[in-house]
């Protein structure tokens, strides 16, 4: 099995975010890996890694990276593929990792999700990927009808929830 996503984070103290990305990338049953590098203490590794990701077969790599947050930027310079940043909250209530990855040069686009919004990044990889394959997509399509019907029935949960000056 080769890996088609791979999820990267700058220090494996991000383990407790990303691991959301990994679980719903588990639930679509798309392979993906996960490793630790860091922009500022492993530059080689990071840029072996990115140069060598389309020919390894990945279609979107998920880097999180909380601080400075230069992970996912310092990827998308060095890869074609599409780079998903997860900013983590490790200070500044992840307000500085945020705008880090959000704010990049023109060329070096980086989609950026929520602070600590791993699952999310993976969401947007599968739509990604799913633009490419039929399959994929129709699952993507009924996990957002998932969604909705989890909605719907929380409305219906809430219908019977009375108070006296309730009026649904």
């Amino acid at each position: 099995m080769e890996p088609k996503v791979s999820i990267i984070m700058g220090s494996t103290s991000d383990m407790d975010v990303m691991a959301k990305a990994a679980q719903l990338l588990d639930e679509f049953e798309i392979p993906f890996e996960m490793n630790a590098l860091s922009a500022h203490r492993t530059p080689e590794a990071v840029e072996e890694f990115s140069k060598g990701a389309l020919s390894r077969g990945l279609k979107v790599i998920i880097a999180g990276a909380g601080m400075a947050a230069h992970l996912p930027g310092v990827i998308a310079a060095m890869t074609p593929l599409p780079v998903i940043g997860v900013p983590i909250n490790a200070g500044m209530s992840g307000f500085d990792s945020l705008l880090a990855i959000a704010q990049m040069p023109p060329g070096i686009p980086v989609a950026t999700v929520a602070v600590n919004g791993a699952m999310n990044a993976a969401i947007l990889a599968v739509q990604i990927m799913a633009t490419g394959d039929p399959a994929l997509m129709e699952k993507m399509r009924n996990y957002k009808e998932n969604l909705k019907q989890k909605i719907v029935q929380a409305n219906r949960e809430l219908s019977e929830v009375k108070y006296t000056y309730k009026t649904n």
